[in-house]
This record gives C-alpha cells, structure tokens and sequence, in this order.
C-alpha cells in the first residue's frame, strides 16, 4: 500500500494501485500532546481521534510513504509536520543503539520507501539542502529508505505526476 500525506486539501492525483490519503479536512487535527500514550496505552495508534491517530498503524502496513508539502524554510508545512509527529507509535517508546547512535526500535517488519515532493516558488538551494537532510533523518528514524526528493514550483504540477 501507497500512504500519501499532503498539505493540500483538494488533491486531484494519479494514483496507481492500493493506496491511503492523509490530507487536512473540516476539522481540526490536534498536535501531538506528548502523552506516551501511543506507546503505552493503544500501541501504534494515537489517542486522540481526530482522523489522523491511525498513522503509525497506517505506516506499518505500506511499502511506499509519499509526503507531499509547501517547502517553508526547508521544511514540511504544519499540517505535513503534524501527522509525522502523530506518526511516532510507527516505533516504540524503547530505544536501541543501532550503529553507535540510539534510535527507538521497531514496531513493524515492513521497510518503507520515502518519496517527497515539496513545491513552493522560489525554494533556494539552501532550502533544498535542508529539506533533503530532513527527509534523510527521517528515514533513518522509521527504518526507511529514501527513493527520491522532487521540488516543483507549486502544487498544480502534481497533476503531471502519477504515484
């Protein structure tokens, strides 16, 4: 399965084969709270419910993570950084030293592929840099590898793409 997550609330894609949508909806989908509660009280899923406490369980049955984001200061947009951060039961609340570095162990088997487009006008060299060295940090905290980081000048070009 393909989990997509994007910024954009009318997303128009292209999408190939078994797939799962996260993007921003009428309500208000909260930030994490730091409650330890996804690691403790419902493992892999968030105790708030606000349509996006599912994203751990999500992530531990795809192949393929597609984030799709504005590029802010090499970033992801809130709504993209919001489900990442609610996506942390995708591991557990244990560490390990993996490599001389301490990394939380896993919670699923699958290994997930990171694609990531970020769009924006003018997104700078530097900013690129960054959001390349972001998407790099967080396939190494999921146990990911990283198949590619696109930039566009805005969202419209995403109508070229199929996923």
């Amino acid at each position: 399965m393909k989990l997509i997550i994007s910024d954009i609330k009318d997303l128009a894609l292209r999408v190939i084969g078994e797939h799962k949508i996260i993007k921003p909806t009428e309500k208000t989908e909260k930030h994490c709270i730091g409650c330890f509660g996804c690691w403790v009280k419902t493992p892999g899923e968030c105790i708030i419910k606000d349509g996006i406490d599912r994203t751990g369980c999500d992530m531990g049955k795809c192949e393929e993570l597609i984030m799709i984001s504005e590029c802010l200061y090499g970033g992801f947009s809130d709504f993209v950084k919001k489900v990442q951060d609610r996506a942390i039961s995708y591991v557990r609340g244990d560490f390990d030293i993996v490599k001389g570095e301490m990394r939380h162990r896993r919670r699923y088997k699958n290994r997930i592929r990171i694609t990531a487009y970020f769009y924006g006008d003018g997104i700078t060299e530097a900013e690129k840099r960054t959001a390349e060295n972001i998407v790099r940090a967080n396939a190494k905290n999921f146990y990911a590898t990283v198949e590619r980081v696109i930039f566009l000048k805005s969202a419209r070009e995403l109508a070229e793409v199929s996923l």
